[in-house]
C-alpha cells in the first residue's frame, strides 16, 4: 500500500516496483543515491545555465545607440548550440521530475536526502563559490522540477 503521509521507515518502494528496500543497508544506499542524484541535478542545471549565458553573451552584437535601437530582440542561438540547450533542458526536466516522484514516496529519509542533496549541489555548483564570476539570470528557480 502506498503511504499518503510522511513516514519514517526503512521499507521504501522508490520509482519502480523492483526498487524496494528491505534492510538498513539497502535503505542507506537508496538515500545515498537520492542525495547524489539531487546534487548532480544542480550540477546539470548549472551547466545548462552557463551554456545559455555563454551563447547569449558571445552572439550578441554591441548595443545600438538608444535613438536607433530596434524594437526586435536579437536572434537566438542556432544550430548545435540551440540543440544542446534543448537537450540539457530535457535532461534537467526529466531529472527534476524523477526527484519529485521520489519525494512522493512520502518517506522522510528520502525527502531529507533529496533536499540535502539539492542544497549541497546548489552550494557547490550554483552559489557563485567558484573563482569564475557568478552568472546572474532570472532563470534561478528553486523548484527541482523546473
Amino acid at each position: 500500500m502506498m503511504h499518503m503521509t510522511l513516514y519514517w521507515g526503512i521499507q521504501v518502494t522508490l520509482l519502480l516496483d523492483s526498487w524496494k528496500t528491505d534492510s538498513l543497508l539497502s535503505y542507506l544506499l537508496t538515500l545515498l543515491a537520492c542525495f547524489l542524484f539531487a546534487a548532480f541535478y544542480q550540477y546539470m542545471e548549472d551547466r545548462r545555465i552557463r551554456l545559455k549565458a555563454s551563447t547569449s553573451s558571445s552572439s550578441s552584437p554591441p548595443p545600438p545607440s538608444p535613438v536607433n535601437a530596434p524594437l526586435l530582440l536579437p536572434e537566438p542561438a542556432r544550430g548545435p548550440t540551440r540543440l544542446a540547450g534543448a537537450l540539457l533542458f530535457g535532461v534537467n526536466s526529466a531529472m527534476g521530475y524523477l526527484l519529485m516522484l521520489a519525494i512522493m514516496s512520502f518517506n522522510g529519509g528520502v525527502f531529507l536526502a533529496i533536499v540535502l542533496g539539492l542544497s549541497l549541489g546548489y552550494l557547490l555548483f550554483r552559489s557563485g563559490g567558484s573563482q569564475e564570476p557568478e552568472i546572474l539570470l532570472v532563470d534561478n528557480n528553486t523548484c527541482a522540477c523546473a
